[in-house]
């Protein structure tokens, strides 16, 4: 038994275990180390994750500002065509102020035209037809003259929507291009060159792409901390309004400037064709007016020409004023007389007959006096007629020239309106 040696441990059992357990815990550990470097090959950046990061960065960046670059183009397209509406509606609306002046003036000819009339003589005064024309016109520019300052108002209140429009639009644009400064602005190349059918076909082709890109920037895809905010599409949408509005008040401006430049041109004739009838009807009165005064002043010299005999006849009726002027045979005594008068109831009624006879012949007088009286004043009357009858004519004829003369505007108003 003594030559038999038997192997024992001579640490003890807890040393043994905690070595064996050092040993364990530094194999986990390995194990635990290699794991993690095949997951970090497989999932930890790789060494030119800067670069890569950069890239990523620099990418989103290039999308986030191409994308902006659509939404200022569109902004852009917008701020222009505002632009070009508020041109437009400028020029309507000074066509609309030159319309206005025109009626403006219109009126002033119209009321120049009644004052004139108001200075014919008191006998041609009387209310007729070409007074009737004359109100009727002027109540039509009086209506023409409110629509058309009510369309003004419209046009005035319309152009300050769009001008708001344009600076909303504009603040939209200088809010969105912040971050464009280092990207081209431009979204297709100018078609300049030898190649201009290539480059039209590019340009057209690049264009299509952008507003594919801009068309998928819809209201539904407005969100405030991208590209296309809700301030942008607001801004688009209330120019949008406003330029659709602006053109159908642009129709509606020519559609009444057309009417009431019809309805004035209309009015005017009508006006002018009445007085010219005035006109023609007075110097027709006229010229039956001298045709009766030649007729007066014929019956005139007659009734002079018969009273002249009548008081011839008279005088030699009564005989000379001396009896001493007296012939003997003119005297009612004469020869033959006395001797006939000797014998009773010889009585001769020549006296008696030479007093009647000229009674008669004194009547005859007065009463032609009396007719060359009211012929002396139907004559004054035909005069005075003709005299307001040519007056008349005159002022009426003058009113036409004048407002043939007005009719194309080309004089100032002056201080009346």
């Amino acid at each position: 038994m003594m030559g038999t040696k038997v192997l024992t441990t001579v640490g003890s059992e807890a040393w043994r275990n905690s070595t064996l357990k050092g040993i364990k815990l530094s194999q986990t550990i390995a194990q635990k180390s290699d794991k993690n470097c095949d997951i970090g090959r497989c999932f930890d950046p790789l060494p030119h994750l800067r670069d890569t990061v950069a890239q990523l960065s620099n990418d989103e960046i290039h999308r986030y500002t191409r994308e902006v670059r659509g939404v200022v183009s569109r902004l852009r397209e917008s701020l222009l065509e505002t632009n070009e509406e508020i041109k437009s509606l400028t020029r309507g609306k000074e066509a609309i102020e030159k319309t206005l002046e025109h009626t403006r003036k219109d009126l002033k000819l119209n009321k120049d035209s009644q004052d004139i009339r108001l200075s014919r003589p008191a006998k041609e005064r009387e209310h007729d037809g070409a007074d009737d024309l004359l109100n009727a016109e002027r109540s039509h520019l009086l209506n023409c003259k409110r629509a058309l300052e009510a369309q003004l108002r419209s046009v005035q209140q319309q152009l300050f929507t769009l001008d708001l429009a344009r600076k909303r639009l504009f603040a939209c644009l200088e809010e969105r291009s912040r971050v464009l400064d280092l990207l081209c602005h431009t979204v297709s190349s100018a078609a300049n060159g030898p190649n201009t059918n290539v480059s039209a076909s590019n340009n057209h082709r690049s264009k299509s792409m952008m507003e594919g890109r801009i068309s998928r920037l819809g209201a539904s895809q407005a969100d405030p901390l991208g590209p296309y905010t809700p301030e942008v599409d607001q801004a688009l949408a209330d120019a949008s309004d406003a330029r659709a509005r602006s053109a159908y008040l642009r129709k509606e401006l020519r559609d009444g400037i057309e009417k009431t430049e019809n309805l004035k041109q209309a009015a005017h004739r009508s006006v002018n064709d009445g007085l010219t009838q005035k006109v023609s009807e007075t110097v027709t009165l006229k010229q039956h007016l001298g045709v009766t005064l030649g007729e007066n002043r014929h019956a005139i010299h007659r009734a002079q020409r018969w009273y002249d005999a009548t008081d011839k006849a008279r005088s030699y009726s009564v005989g000379p004023v001396m009896s001493a002027d007296l012939t003997t045979r003119e005297k009612l005594d004469r020869p033959m007389v006395r001797i006939f008068q000797r014998h009773p109831g010889t009585q001769l009624p020549e006296a008696q007959q030479i007093i009647q006879g000229t009674d008669g012949l004194l009547q005859s007088l007065t009463a032609t006096s009396r007719n060359i009286g009211l012929l002396r004043l139907s004559n004054l009357r035909l005069y005075d007629d003709i005299r307001t009858k040519s007056a008349a004519s005159s002022i009426d004829s003058g009113i036409i020239r004048l407002r043939r003369r007005r009719s194309d505007h080309r004089w100032n108003l002056g201080e009346a309106f």
